[in-house]
């Protein structure tokens, strides 16, 4: 057995954040711990090789070394010859001011080794299959996308060649195709490399594809394991239920959603371009002559792989980002360019933004945070007035009146992401842009913010533009979905007619990724 935990619990001070956890990994297997936000899964995988605050208990042995106990001194060598660790934001895990070369060299040489020369940097690309790889190394992360940045941090987790590698959400911030490939590559170099992974997620649809073993955590206790598809897809417990129902499904028979009104936007040939940097100018363009209509009540998705445009497209109708021609009409009147509109235009759409703790700032009050738009957008309002809207805007996202005082640091990321909703409903706008509202939260809070949306729309009629990269959460909240591929809108349908008769290579594509 390469890995065995033992009755492994991690303290922090006096809170037990993992209690009695029992698994064991074999070469070439993969084990995953599921679970929600909190459940105690990273500090279960990280703490006993040192990588958290945290403080193991019990036993946990790589190749029969009794990691618990041991010194930071102790543990290094370890790290540094036997395990490889990828993170969920390869943005923040890898060092702004570094290459892509230095980066795999100092991951090589942990060990004491010397600096593998140009061509083995080659093959460690080329062995997560990124493209033009002598290129890239010349590269800084900021110059990469994602799911290129994300490939660049695997390489570096295999420099050393590691017996067990310890993915902790390695693929959470990719869009679906993106998921799919990049899982599919750590699957092989596992296999192929008689390599073991311990996988850390909170995508039941997905792990149950790619893992062997399964277990799901409930504040830091194993509420069940066994195998991957058999603890995804037929759990026995409530908890698992509960987890299942909650991760969207392509598959999953469709509820009724809110009825929906009269035309409230239309948007006709929206552009948006950025001027390149460096040699060779010119202009890429973003959002390429883009036309769209939602209604009153409706939420219209908008889909597509990372780069498609999706986000700059929102913050174009919005009025948060450039539009460099078209036009946008809401309410039956033409909005002017951002920096034009006025007061009761930006009124009209309010955004609700992915990090929601990221989103709010962290030395404001909650009711200060959700006050903020009155004081900008209806500065007629008194302060006993902003007072009890701020306390309606608390009700509607079913938040108990006391949390105007807490400041987000002391949020969930549920409790963050309904502050942040509740700071865009309390300016009575008609229609939320929501980019990436519930990709950050794991899927029982995704389900619970999922709905009050349905709720909000049901109460008030809000229209929502709804920006996702998930299909399966898109179908489930979506009346229409538009699939966008390189700055363009190349289908349109509503939910049903979608995934029945997809026309475009984009939609079948994206469909197939998400299955």
């Amino acid at each position: 057995m390469l890995y065995r935990a033992s009755e492994l619990s991690v303290c922090i001070g006096d809170n037990i954040i993992a209690r009695d956890v029992n698994f064991a990994i074999e070469r070439g297997e993969i084990v995953a711990l599921a679970g929600a936000s909190g459940a105690g899964k990273s500090m279960t995988a990280m703490t006993p090789f040192g990588l958290t605050a945290g403080r193991a208990q019990g036993s946990a042995k790589l190749n029969e070394i009794e990691l618990v106990g041991l010194t930071e001194a102790a543990l290094r060598p370890v790290r540094a010859t036997q395990v490889g660790f990828i993170f969920q934001q390869p943005l923040t895990a890898l060092t702004p001011h570094r290459n892509v070369a230095q980066h795999l060299a100092e991951a090589a040489m942990q060990a004491g080794g010397e600096r593998p020369d140009h061509d083995a940097f080659l093959t460690m690309l080329d062995r997560v299959e990124l493209s033009r790889p002598a290129e890239r190394l010349r590269q800084f992360p900021h110059q990469l996308s994602g799911g290129e940045r994300q490939r660049v941090l695997i390489a570096c987790a295999l420099a050393h060649a590691p017996q067990l590698l310890i993915a902790d959400e390695p693929v959470s911030a990719l869009d679906a195709a993106l998921r799919r490939d990049v899982m599919a590559l750590l699957v092989r170099l596992c296999r192929d490399n008689d390599m073991a992974m311990l996988l850390v997620s909170h995508d039941l649809a997905g792990i149950e594809h790619h893992a062997d073993q399964l277990l799901l955590l409930d504040r830091g206790t194993v509420a069940e394991a066994g195998k991957a598809t058999q603890v995804a897809l037929k759990p026995k417990s409530s908890y698992g239920k509960a987890l299942m129902a909650a991760t969207p499904r392509l598959n999953e028979t469709l509820t009724p959603l809110p009825q929906t009104g009269s035309p409230l936007l239309e948007a006709k040939d929206v552009a948006v371009r950025f001027r390149k940097k460096g040699w060779g100018a010119g202009w890429l363009q973003a959002v390429d002559h883009v036309s769209l209509h939602i209604a009153q009540g409706e939420t219209l998705a908008l889909v597509g792989g990372s780069g498609s445009g999706k986000s700059t497209l929102g913050r174009a109708l919005a009025g948060l980002g450039p539009m460099h021609s078209g036009e946008v009409t809401c309410k039956g009147e033409m909005l002017p360019l951002r920096r034009k509109r006025t007061l009761s235009h930006r009124r009209l759409i309010q955004p609700v933004f992915q990090d929601p703790l990221a989103s709010l700032d962290p030395r404001w009050s909650v009711a200060d945070i959700i006050a903020e738009p009155l004081i900008r957008l209806r500065g007629e309002l008194t302060e006993a007035q902003r007072t009890d809207l701020v306390s309606e805007a608390l009700a509607a996202v079913d938040l108990p009146t006391e949390f105007s005082g807490r400041k987000p640091g002391a949020l969930s990321g549920g409790q963050a992401q309904r502050v942040a909703i509740a700071r865009a409903l309390v300016a009575q706008p008609d229609m939320l842009l929501l980019d990436e509202a519930t990709s950050a939260l794991d899927p029982l809070v995704a389900h619970e913010i999922g709905e009050l949306f349905l709720k909000l729309q049901t109460e008030r009629g809000l229209s929502m533009l709804f920006i996702t990269h998930d299909l399966a959460l898109a179908r489930r909240l979506a009346h229409r979905i538009a699939v966008m591929e390189e700055g363009r809108i190349v289908e349109t349908a509503d939910r049903k007619a979608l995934f029945a008769n997809p026309k475009t290579g984009a939609t079948k594509r994206l469909i197939a990724a998400s299955h």
